[in-house]
């Protein structure tokens, strides 16, 4: 058996609220498995983002243990966990975060020549990502040229080029309108069928729906149907 992609074990969060303190992740424990498809559901104010923020390493946690794909995320330091985030995980946002003076292209490059990538090389995955998600001939577009559903589409094809572990995604069809949402949702379910894993962090049940499994937060703690 392959190491989960996620194993979590009593991840506790806390912030300090004046003085008092406010908890927002309880004890959460979760495995997401190689090539799964999981959905974190919950509503405004329930943990999901917080929790989100752990996943993608991107917020320190005040207890437990997190092991991404065998590493161990509880001992690293900050620059250990920059590592980490940019070689093991895809983020995919609500708002794109697409560089608006560089064209497309441009924009899946930026990942992989932070890894250290030539400019060749970077070039070369930027274009396969972007053909394997029907933007070819979008590439010299720049942001602003482009509907919101093919900016997503250039968002995701720049969270695969480093080909991650794990691709992450944070309300992706928040910004889009019903029709677009479900051409990336269709988009998600065939990435995933082709073996990567997804989590998908939502609202709403008809997007959470997608996913092969959900997990509901609800006040700081998991439960799962």
């Amino acid at each position: 058996m392959s190491e989960p992609v996620i194993r979590m074990s009593g991840i506790e969060k806390s912030y300090a609220m004046g003085e008092n303190t406010l908890k927002v992740l309880k004890g959460i424990s979760l495995t997401v498995k190689e090539g799964e498809f999981l959905a974190i559901l919950g509503p405004s104010g329930s943990g999901k983002s917080t929790l989100m923020n752990v996943i993608g390493c991107m917020d320190s946690f005040d207890g437990g243990e997190y092991f991404l794909s065998g590493k161990a995320v509880h001992l690293m330091n900050d620059d250990m966990l920059t590592d980490l985030r940019n070689e093991y995980i895809g983020f995919v946002f609500q708002k794109y975060h697409l560089i608006s003076k560089y064209n497309i292209l441009r924009n899946v490059m930026m990942p992989l020549l932070i890894r250290g990538q030539t400019a060749a090389q970077a070039e070369q995955t930027a274009r396969e990502r972007l053909i394997q998600l029907g933007m070819e001939d979008r590439m010299e577009h720049k942001p602003s040229e482009l509907s919101g559903g093919q900016q997503q589409r250039a968002a995701i094809a720049r969270a695969l080029a480093g080909n991650p572990k794990l691709l992450l995604a944070d309300e992706p069809t928040g910004a889009l309108d019903s029709a677009t949402g479900k051409e990336v949702l269709r988009l998600f379910c065939e990435l995933n069928e082709k073996g990567h894993t997804i989590v998908m962090i939502t609202h709403d049940m008809n997007v959470a729906k997608n996913a092969g499994r959900i997990v509901h937060i609800v006040d700081g703690e998991l439960f799962e149907e």
